[in-house]
């Protein structure tokens, strides 16, 4: 059994390397910054430095059928807008092939990936359990001719970890997700496979990020424990919704956050977010002093305890 007692990365030194609190912001380049966006990105800017850590910023660009030109310097402009200043160069991951495809070269020679030629929409029309993968594919060999994604064997592994906010969760690979797709037909790396690798590279110790992928963690940790990296420590959030319940994104084409405003909306961000803000605060020029008071009184145990939380 894979089990994650004391979660995350520990204080002190590997390799020569700090291993201090380092944490991250990873937006995607598919549209200018929503307030969902920013709201997820406060939460884990405030995490960092209340505890005296580091704040990084990258550039999940890994979909680039869905980037948007510009989107990558619109988003940073407006995070800097708001006073989130990060603390390295951000990295993109459209620079760091090579490193993904070392990484799934590593797991093929552990016979650990197999070529899938099933297509989405073919296994959509099964209707299997939470979206489990039949195995239809996976007695393929290599080379395989036709175009085809990659897949990852999901062992038999019990998982688990405690959640900063949402407890302890418990994860069987197998049973809650099957074998994972790490490189689609169209070539482009998996977020699940890519998000992995750059975290461990970038010694993230603390991962904020919104309640709707707490079900992701489950594959992030099967991949730690397959590629030996120690997994970081989770806090996810409530997610934001709209006034019909809908989570505040892309999708659901969620206005771009208002930069005119920044303390007013940063007030609001924390009402959310359930810290308490004093009323002047929404009030201040400067959106700093709204961020030195909330780094001061960050408490993120006072975070609500419901699963979604409308946006004020």
């Amino acid at each position: 059994m894979y089990r994650l007692q004391n979660p995350g990365r520990t204080a002190g030194k590997t390799n020569g390397i700090s291993t201090r609190y380092r944490g991250r912001f990873a937006p995607s380049p598919t549209g200018p910054l929503h307030l969902g966006s920013l709201y997820t990105a406060l939460a884990s800017f405030l995490d960092a430095r209340a505890q005296g850590g580091q704040w990084l910023v990258r550039i999940d660009d890994l979909d680039t059928p869905r980037n948007v030109q510009g989107a990558d310097q619109a988003i940073l402009d407006t995070l800097r807008c708001f006073g989130l200043e990060w603390d390295e160069t951000p990295i993109r991951q459209s620079r760091r092939l090579d490193r993904y495809q070392e990484a799934l070269n590593r797991l093929k020679q552990q016979n650990l990936l197999f070529p899938c030629l099933c297509s989405r929409k073919g296994l959509a029309r099964l209707d299997l359990p939470d979206g489990l993968y039949p195995g239809f594919c996976r007695d393929r060999n290599f080379p395989e001719a036709k175009p085809h994604a990659l897949r990852l064997r999901a062992l038999p592994t019990a998982l688990a970890f405690l959640d900063r906010h949402c407890g302890p969760q418990c994860y069987q690979a197998g049973r809650d997700f099957g074998d994972l797709i790490v490189k689609r037909r169209d070539h482009i790396i998996a977020y699940t496979l890519a998000v992995v690798i750059d975290d461990h590279d970038s010694g993230i110790t603390d991962i904020v990020r919104g309640g709707d992928l707490l079900a992701e963690t489950g594959k992030h940790l099967y991949l730690d424990n397959l590629l030996g990296f120690q997994p970081a420590r989770y806090l996810h959030l409530p997610i934001l919704t709209d006034a019909k319940g809908a989570k505040l994104s892309k999708q659901t084409f969620a206005d771009a956050v208002d930069p005119s405003q920044p303390s007013r909306v940063l007030y609001r961000l924390l009402q959310c977010l359930n810290q308490a803000p004093p009323q002047e605060l929404a009030a201040q020029a400067k959106p700093q002093t709204v961020l030195d008071w909330a780094i001061q009184h960050w408490r993120p145990e006072q975070l609500s305890g419901q699963t979604a939380i409308r946006a004020l």
